[in-house]
């Protein structure tokens, strides 16, 4: 009779515990989609919203110049227009600077479609072509983003002028270090839509933001930041294009840029060596073009080398396009 007792007060215990924590979730869930829904009413597209098979894609347009130039961020920047906006400042001022936000990251939609290098690259050119921004382009990948702009390079080469790599992931890295594709488990894109991601921001909101000085970024910018994060963080479209990149690759893996097409690689100073004496230096070495104006340039700095080194990319891409500009 005892044990049953016992039994029956743990039995009690533990429902009473997992009703508050269903309680708890349910209200935080309520309260994050409220939250969201207000959020996205006090921070409207810095840019233009243009439609894209029947979703919004996001554009970000700053300066004039007789160069245009496009910056398409890697996997998983919540909100590139605001990550991108010290280095767009900078070149915006000699220069047409357009960031695109692809399906799934700031304040674009997020889309059904599969993440293929194909899907991605006629998405971007089509928000380009839509929103008048006319080329031949000079593309700025930065980290994953290479591989479609090596797809794009290579399917439309009279769309392209040069390509700018941050520090960009290359089709034939994977080959060259002997590496394998980054993956990401598939429960990772519910963190948004349950809430649980604006919980982690948060508890640790440094996590989301970018690693640089005091008023590299403004307050405004870094509150827009926090808040797409949480809407946007590890979303499904996120995830599908990481679990994408190995297939990505495989369709880009024999493609180059054309030998007479300027490429300009950023990349960090200090980085991993392979045994066999391997970097991302020895690495972009091969990805150099026959181009008088093709070159590597080593920065110290984070992997997003623009947080903090934007002023010296900056006059780096102007000296690169003046090379090449007075041949053409």
């Amino acid at each position: 009779m005892k044990n049953t007792k016992k039994k029956f007060r743990l039995w009690v215990v533990f429902r009473n515990i997992l009703i508050a924590i269903v309680t708890a979730s349910a209200i935080w869930f309520i309260f994050s989609n409220i939250m969201t829904a207000y959020e996205q009413k006090k921070y409207p597209p810095l840019g233009e919203l243009v439609e894209v098979d029947g979703k919004n894609m996001h554009l970000y347009a700053k300066g004039e110049g007789d160069n245009t130039i496009v910056l398409i961020s890697g996997a998983g920047t919540a909100a590139p227009a605001l990550d991108f906006e010290p280095l767009v400042n900078e070149m915006a001022k000699k220069n047409k600077v357009v960031v695109v936000e692809p399906f799934g990251y700031g304040w674009s939609d997020i889309t059904n479609k599969e993440r293929t290098v194909e899907n991605i690259v006629e998405e971007i050119r089509y928000a380009l072509k839509k929103s008048d921004i006319q080329g031949p382009y000079i593309l700025m990948p930065h980290s994953i983003s290479g591989i479609y702009s090596m797809y794009y390079a290579n399917t439309y080469p009279d769309e392209v002028q040069a390509v700018v790599g941050i520090d960009s992931t290359l089709p034939q890295a994977l080959k060259y270090f002997g590496e394998e594709a980054p993956t990401m488990p598939e429960y990772l894109s519910y963190l948004a839509p349950t809430g649980i991601a604006r919980l982690a921001l948060y508890i640790n909101p440094e996590d989301f933001l970018p690693i640089a000085n005091d008023g590299t970024y403004s307050e405004g910018n870094l509150e827009m930041t926090k808040a797409i994060s949480a809407w946007k963080s590890s979303n499904k479209n996120v995830v599908t294009e990481v679990n994408e990149i190995k297939n990505n690759i495989d369709k880009t893996v024999d493609m180059k840029f054309a030998s007479n097409m300027p490429v300009l690689f950023f990349t960090t100073k200090e980085d991993r060596i392979s045994e066999d004496g391997k970097n991302l230096v020895t690495f972009y070495e091969t990805q150099l073009t026959n181009s008088p104006s093709s070159k590597i340039v080593t920065l110290e700095g984070h992997h997003y080398l623009h947080w903090t080194r934007y002023k010296e990319m900056s006059k780096e891409v102007n000296e690169f396009i003046e090379s090449f500009a007075t041949d053409q």
